[in-house]
């Protein structure tokens, strides 16, 4: 299934959250559908397998966490496998270099191709990275990763506009805005530096750091 041009909502929430579990997940997916999303992202089989009742294409990722190693976004053929076997048409996984406890990314793309007939969607953080997940047989690219990979550097809180209009630029492969995309305004600028799609999770599913936000920002001390 065929990732259609519009806004991707990112129905996440992690075990500390209020709203962790199948079930949310699921009716956050019937709402961003209804709001008029054309795709949603999730995470592992048992989210994966809820939010397939809104009907919209699937962007799977299987988080895989590790003390040794950074990377955790579906490093291996394993969390691949599950997540498609749960309803995934999109599997989503890390393409940097970064050192992982998995399959070196080119790999893992050409395998999750053909072996599991899915599509793939690369997370990357630079340009190149960009360039080598699409020759690797990316069906997609997208900017996730941007300014999360550098823990020593304060992280952005602007999107990284520059690196999407350079890959969608260079790229034949449709390319994707992800990472900050915190305003309606910054969704608008994405497609204009050429996105085909735009992914938002906190700002639209998190309603606990979207209250901190307002909190933070407008209550008195």
């Amino acid at each position: 299934m065929r990732l259609p041009r519009g806004l991707v909502v990112s129905c996440q929430a992690r075990a500390d959250n209020p709203l962790h579990g199948p079930l949310f997940m699921g009716a956050m997916a019937l709402a961003a559908r209804d709001g008029g999303a054309v795709a949603i992202r999730a995470n592992g089989p048992d989210d994966i397998a809820a939010v397939r009742a809104a009907g919209l294409p699937v962007i799977g990722i299987h988080k895989v966490f590790s003390d040794r190693y950074p990377v955790y976004i579906t490093p291996d053929f394993a969390a691949a496998e599950a997540i498609v076997a749960a309803g995934a048409d999109i599997v989503a996984l890390d393409c940097t270099p970064r050192p992982r406890d998995g399959e070196d990314p080119g790999r893992l793309v050409r395998r999750i191709r053909e072996e599991l007939g899915a599509e793939v969607f690369a997370d990357i953080s630079t340009v190149d990275e960009g360039l080598a997940a699409a020759d690797w047989g990316a069906t997609y690219v997208a900017t996730t990763l941007s300014g999360y990979i550098d823990v020593t550097q304060p992280r952005p809180e602007a999107p990284d506009l520059h690196l999407l209009e350079t890959l969608a630029s260079r790229l034949s492969v449709p390319v994707v805005a992800e990472g900050r995309y915190n305003t309606p305004q910054l969704v608008r600028q994405a497609f204009d530096a050429g996105a085909h799609a735009v992914v938002v999770g906190t700002m639209i599913t998190n309603p606990r750091e979207i209250t901190r936000l307002f909190v933070q920002a407008g209550v008195p001390a």
